[in-house]
């Protein structure tokens, strides 16, 4: 049995949830999102939750059950909560500002790169080495720090570019004479 599929999604006060057919829609306070469940698995709303069980014990049903329960609660936890990506920049002359919807990097090119923020995202530069990274879909929001981050990935001998907040860089030693 799936540990994460049988535990309903719980939602919080302000989250509301409809199921129609394999559809299940989540209002709350930051927007409305929905998933589309594949027909292996039945999503029901009861007493204030979301409940997913698989039709029959087939392999791809058990994968869809657990799969699906995790899709239900990032719609909850994006329409409650929202998501949120921080990334550092490091270097000399590395820098980020935000300039209405584009997002300015100097990155040691010999031109500054535009980043454009597509919908649904909000991108914020609140110092001159940092960016963050927030919507209510944790997919949108991951692709778009990926994208940025992807412009200068951090190096392993200097441990220049840009990272995520926390992340470890594994450094290398330089040549020797």
């Amino acid at each position: 049995m799936s540990r994460i599929g049988k535990r309903p999604v719980a939602l919080p006060s302000g989250v509301t949830a409809n199921v129609s057919g394999q559809t299940v829609e989540v209002k709350g306070p930051k927007g409305t999102r929905s998933f589309t469940a594949t027909d292996d698995v039945t999503l029901t709303v009861e007493d204030g939750a979301v409940s997913v069980m698989p039709r029959g014990m087939s392999k791809r049903a058990r994968q869809q059950w657990g799969m699906s329960r995790s899709m239900v609660q990032n719609l909850v936890t994006g329409v409650s909560e929202g998501f949120k990506k921080e990334l550092e920049i490091q270097g000399v002359g590395y820098r980020a500002q935000m300039q209405g919807n584009v997002l300015k990097l100097a990155l040691g090119y010999s031109h500054d790169v535009n980043f454009e923020v597509p919908e649904g995202v909000t991108v914020t530069a609140p110092k001159q080495t940092e960016i963050v990274v927030e919507g209510i879909d944790q997919q949108q929001v991951g692709q778009v720090a990926a994208n940025i981050r992807e412009w200068r990935a951090p190096e392993p001998y200097k441990g220049k570019g840009i990272r995520y907040k926390g992340e470890f860089i594994f450094r290398k030693e330089g040549k020797k004479k």
